[in-house]
């Protein structure tokens, strides 16, 4: 579907619907708790059958990386100049500590800098104790992601 044409409430529309639509959202009970233009926060909480370590109930790296992009993804698709869908081109993901056991995660992106065909984005993951006291989060974020937009008639883009 394209969001071309879109005032900024009807893609901040889509995008929720978008992201609270992927399995694997769904599966991680993710919840996207704020979306504004270039903008997302997505938290999940700490699941059981999430953890990495079952000796220390650390969650794993994949469940932080999965909220990570997906947080991204939906930044993405609510910026104004990105009139379309979006795929991930390159996300690196920092991992600074384990999340403490038992902690919801969230994550927040920005796009920084959008051309006519990538987005380029910064994302942190804070585990509740990082989130209030602004302390070190629990992974970083930087990656580049595609900005589609709808073909053009006679099949050129």
């Amino acid at each position: 579907m394209t969001t071309t044409g879109m005032d900024a409430n009807a893609k901040r529309t889509l995008a929720r619907q978008f992201i609270e639509a992927i399995p694997h959202s769904r599966a991680l009970a993710m919840h996207l708790d704020e979306i504004e233009d270039g903008r997302a926060q997505i938290s999940m909480p700490w699941d059981e059958r999430l953890v990495g370590d079952p000796r220390t109930g650390v969650i794993h790296g994949g469940a932080v990386s999965a909220l990570m992009d997906t947080c991204c993804g939906a930044a993405v698709m609510s910026h104004p100049e990105a009139p379309a869908g979006t795929a991930t081109i390159d996300l690196r993901i920092d991992y600074m500590r384990a999340a403490v056991p038992g902690q919801r995660i969230t994550a927040r992106a920005h796009v920084y800098h959008i051309t006519r065909t990538v987005a380029f984005l910064r994302a942190e993951a804070h585990d509740e104790t990082s989130l209030a006291d602004g302390g070190l989060p629990v992974a970083t974020a930087t990656g580049a992601f595609t900005v589609e937009r709808p073909a053009a008639k006679g099949g050129a883009q």
